[in-house]
């Protein structure tokens, strides 16, 4: 079957009701195209923009202070330095949420990593953020007799340490380098106590081969690599142990690790181009005495030089892989002749072409020791690859595709890389094969998802030899995919939330994810029964869970946003090709309800944007170790890609003289 069109579409009985709207959401989508257009860099890609982050800002903030007051920091620094961490500040204390606690964001609830960091951050002697650090306490001590059970009057270190414990169970890829920031800045009581505090990070295993970790038990996965050297290594440093041969070991190897973690320093000198990482590393690096040490150098530069013109911090430098990714999918539609096929220049095509195949790693990396064919979410050098963003560039290249071995060649490279990465139960992971039960080791359906449409739209060009590898990582995916599926029909992601879900479940955007794949996979004869009943629950699901308003949330019952509501609709324009049950008597009540239902969720879309004009954000997204954020292209990109699904639907669907506007002309 052509990959580039789509079984044919039932007709609905709205036929009135959807010629209407076709006008509606072709201008819209032609506003959305070209604001989505003008944010393209003059270097031919998208950056995207992050949210700026409180956690980042004061994990910043943390470090600058810890090296001002170390004597590494030559005195006619001191000036430029007090200025960031001042502004850093006074951004803090504008951005604290009506209850005196900090979220990850600034459209985000309050939560007790961020509060506490923040808290941490402020000068305890400085009247000016007195009634800052007043509310900030007072919500503290509420969040710890929430977390604990146990009613506090003041903030006791142990109870806001075991209830930061408690938020991360036992990952301490995040939780410890909070304790450990929290404890060198003074806000667990006095050091030796402290540290009592806080679990001790083997920092020590750093200097054995990669290839032991899963057999080591390691507490944080290979890409919490500089913080597990740093943080552990800070901590051995203030603490007396008396377990003299371990002592002695750890002492050893103490300068072999120092170099390894110097040796991962990307030349940007920010870790995975993350702020908070960063700020951690160098923070406690300057608590051991080493404030003078290259990785702290190189580490408060690249903070220099991520600041903010309002004095914040995001938590990266920027997604550019995946905005770009994710801009051209939206722009170069390639399943109908029926709408314009992309807005695009064959120059801009050929410039993003060429800027994403020079992201794909061709090397082992010397960090995470992944294989060459990946893509990271960054084109800066702390990126790090992994299996959303490779399967994204994939799908990129294939629309930007002019025939060329180069491109065949990354494809089948990044194919293999995926593959490769598959966990033993069929799912994929984000960074590697399991070898533990920590959150980026483990297989998820969003990336398992992606991976399959992936796979599936390059699988007519690839070599024989590669086709049935492809096979057999399709079938395993699929089969993953069935047993992952919630009784009710949904499907969980890993990298994306939703704060007003029951466990922060964005469970909208995991099964629609799933659903495109399941469109793929019938574009192309690969649906088994199995999966299309399961893609048709997953649909009827995503039914009983819009809301009133026409739009939908992360789940049921919370309120619409831009980002989940146009996924929706994508996932069901997507469901509607889908065949009949066995029990069916044909397409008609499923495709009535399906129709319904998106015609509701584009008219909520057209007004909340104001007819494609606006596109304001929800933090939807998860970065490391649930850090949330929300990211200003997603709302557009999502936008677009719903609203030309539906148009390329309707007019396969509605009989041409029901596609005319109302002046009597066809939409074109």
């Amino acid at each position: 079957m052509n990959l580039n069109r789509l079984p044919p579409v039932p007709m609905p009985r709205q036929t009135s009701e959807l010629s209407d709207l076709l006008p509606k959401l072709e201008e819209a989508l032609n506003h959305g195209r070209d604001l989505l257009c003008h944010q393209r860099g003059s270097h031919g890609h998208w950056d995207g923009h992050l949210s700026s982050s409180a956690l980042s800002t004061a994990t910043a903030v943390s470090a600058i202070q810890a090296y001002l007051v170390s004597p590494g920091c030559p005195h006619q620094e001191r000036s430029r330095w007090e200025s960031l961490r001042d502004r850093g500040r006074q951004w803090l204390v504008r951005q604290q949420n009506p209850d005196g606690g900090w979220g990850d964001t600034s459209l985000s609830f309050s939560n007790i990593s961020t509060t506490a960091l923040a808290w941490a951050a402020m000068p305890p002697e400085d009247d000016v953020y007195v009634a800052a650090a007043d509310a900030c306490e007072n919500w503290l001590r509420k969040a710890i007799t929430l977390a604990t059970g146990i009613e506090v009057t003041a903030i006791s270190p142990q109870h806001l340490a075991t209830a930061i414990r408690e938020r991360y169970g036992k990952d301490h890829t995040f939780s410890v380098p909070i304790l450990t920031a929290l404890a060198l800045q003074g806000r667990l009581g006095p050091l030796p106590e402290a540290w009592r505090l806080i679990p001790q990070l083997p920092f020590e295993l750093a200097a054995f081969p990669r290839a032991w970790y899963a057999m080591l038990s390691l507490p944080v996965v290979s890409y919490a690599l500089p913080a597990l050297i740093a943080i552990g290594y800070v901590r051995f440093h203030h603490v007396r142990n008396w377990n003299l041969p371990w002592v002695g070991f750890r002492r050893a190897v103490s300068g072999r690790v120092l170099r390894i973690l110097r040796e991962i320093q990307p030349t940007s000198g920010g870790y995975l181009e993350a702020i908070p990482l960063t700020s951690f590393v160098s923070l406690s690096l300057i608590g051991a005495g080493l404030s003078e040490h290259p990785v702290v150098r190189d580490g408060l530069a690249f903070l220099e030089r991520s600041v903010r013109e309002d004095g914040s911090w995001a938590i990266d430098s920027n997604l550019a892989t995946w905005a770009t990714t994710l801009s051209v999918s939206s722009l170069q539609a390639n399943n109908s002749n029926t709408v314009p096929q992309t807005t695009l220049s064959g120059d801009d095509q050929r410039r993003i072409r060429e800027w994403l195949l020079a992201q794909q790693y061709r090397e082992v990396h010397p960090y995470t020791r992944a294989k060459p064919g990946g893509w990271a979410w960054t084109d800066l050098s702390g990126g790090v690859p992994d299996a959303d963003d490779t399967p994204g560039a994939l799908l990129a290249l294939s629309l930007l595709d002019d025939g060329s071995p180069d491109v065949l060649s990354a494809a089948l490279s990044g194919s293999k890389w995926l593959w490769e990465i598959q966990n033993a139960d069929g799912g994929i992971p984000t960074f590697c094969r399991g070898w533990g039960t920590l959150p980026f080791d483990r297989s998820s359906a969003d990336l398992t998802a992606h991976a399959i449409r992936a796979w599936v739209r390059w699988f007519p060009r690839m070599p024989v030899s590669a086709q049935l590898r492809i096979a057999q990582a399709l079938d395993r995916g699929i089969k993953y995919l069935l047993r992952t599926q919630r009784a009710e029909g949904a499907w969980a992601p890993l990298w994306f939330g939703n704060q007003h879900a029951t466990d922060q479940e964005n469970l909208v955007y995991g099964t629609s994810r799933v659903l495109s794949a399941g469109s793929a996979l019938h574009a192309t004869d690969r649906l088994s029964a199995p999966f299309a009943d399961a893609c048709r629950r997953a649909s009827l699901w995503l039914l009983k869970v819009q809301n009133r308003d026409g739009g939908w949330g992360g789940a049921a019952q919370t309120p619409s946003s831009i980002e989940e509501t146009a996924l929706a609709v994508d996932a069901l324009c997507n469901s509607l090709p889908l065949p009949p049950a066995e029990n069916s008597t044909g397409h008609e009540p499923w495709a009535d309800s399906i129709w319904s239902a998106i015609i509701r969720g584009c008219h909520w879309l057209l007004e909340r944007t104001e007819s494609g004009r606006k596109f304001p954000a929800s933090p939807i997204g998860f970065y490391f170790a649930k850090l949330w954020y929300f990211e200003t292209t997603y709302p557009l990109v999502y936008s677009l890609t719903a609203w030309h699904r539906v148009i390329v639907a309707a007019r396969e669907s509605l009989p041409q003289h029901e596609q005319e506007g109302p002046s009597g002309d066809t939409v074109s």
